[in-house]
């Protein structure tokens, strides 16, 4: 019998793909792809967060408020090595107050164990987004 258990790469590239669906704010079956012990390090000021919930928090504030429509996430290139998966990508969306498009690359790295994201770490432009929406400080 063959392992059928998804690797880090293919565990990466569905969560990707259910994007949709999470601003949509179903997100059941993404979850299932969440360990419950999952450590998420955003870094900031919010330092690390932990847990499923923490995970799915996040994942309601996504949806929250439709301050954005028309998002998309394209993975430019994927590279796995042991248990861990990284994705360099492309996100753009609009801002539905304002009307104007942002797009920006940004990176994330997960660790999969069991076919479970166990770990996440990401790096997005914030500061270009909020440039190319007009909201320089």
């Amino acid at each position: 019998m063959t392992d059928v258990t998804p690797g880090p790469g293919e565990v990466h590239r569905r969560v990707v793909a259910m994007y949709d669906e999470v601003l949509a704010g179903r997100l059941d079956e993404a979850l299932a792809l969440i360990d419950p012990d999952v450590v998420d390090h955003r870094g900031g000021s919010s330092g690390d967060h932990h847990g499923i919930e923490a995970w799915r928090r996040k994942w309601e504030g996504f949806g929250r408020g439709g301050a954005f429509h028309d998002v998309s996430v394209t993975i430019e290139q994927n590279v796995v090595a042991g248990d861990t998966s990284v994705n360099r990508y492309t996100t753009r969306g609009t801002h539905t107050a304002s009307g104007r498009r942002y797009e920006v690359l940004g990176m994330d790295m997960v660790r999969v164990r069991n076919g479970r994201i166990v770990e996440h770490w990401a790096l997005r432009d914030s500061d270009a987004i909020r440039h190319q929406l007009g909201q320089d400080t």
